[in-house]
């Protein structure tokens, strides 16, 4: 299993439910890597996209202790046990942990790759953050090099698991 995140240099990825920056490339990378893949993500990072309707040519999957929800397109699991029986389904290679907080957190140690835009910034505010990834359990297979976009400079690297 992978995850994908944007974040800064303090490793924070959010504020009030919203990205920390808006960069348009980082966006178009985001869609590139997880169209008609398997999204996992929390009931929270669901709200937080448009009409807090599901993302398209994908499948979601949200996991969250609230079991009486129903969204169209998405596929609600109450539990990590749940959610793993869910997965054998998929290729594993095809499903990516896309937030929030809590919910990288929490499946952190059941991924193997972790795709991560470092955007060379620190928000003004923000409230929710990534664990950093230590040198210890990761490397970095993977560099993009320097990226320029919307007035951010960034880069993509893929971490794999040691």
């Amino acid at each position: 299993m992978k995850l994908i995140v944007a974040v800064d240099k303090e490793w924070n990825i959010g504020n009030k439910g919203d990205l920390l920056f808006y960069i348009p490339d980082d966006l178009k990378f985001f869609r590139s890597q997880t169209i008609e893949k398997v999204c996992v993500m929390g009931r929270k990072t669901l709200d937080s996209f448009p009409n807090s309707k599901p993302l398209k040519n994908r499948v979601n999957i949200v996991l969250s202790r609230n079991t009486d929800l129903e969204v169209e397109g998405a596929l609600f699991v109450k539990d990590t046990d749940e959610l793993k029986e869910t997965l054998k389904q998929y290729n594993s290679d095809d499903v990516y942990v896309i937030g929030g907080e809590s919910i990288y957190r929490l499946l952190l140690p059941l991924c193997d790759t972790a795709i991560i835009t470092h955007i060379d910034a620190v928000a003004e505010e923000a409230d929710k953050k990534f664990p950093e990834l230590t040198a210890d359990e990761w490397y970095v297979a993977e560099d993009s090099g320097k990226k320029e976009c919307n007035g951010y400079s960034f880069r993509w690297v893929e971490y794999k698991r040691k």
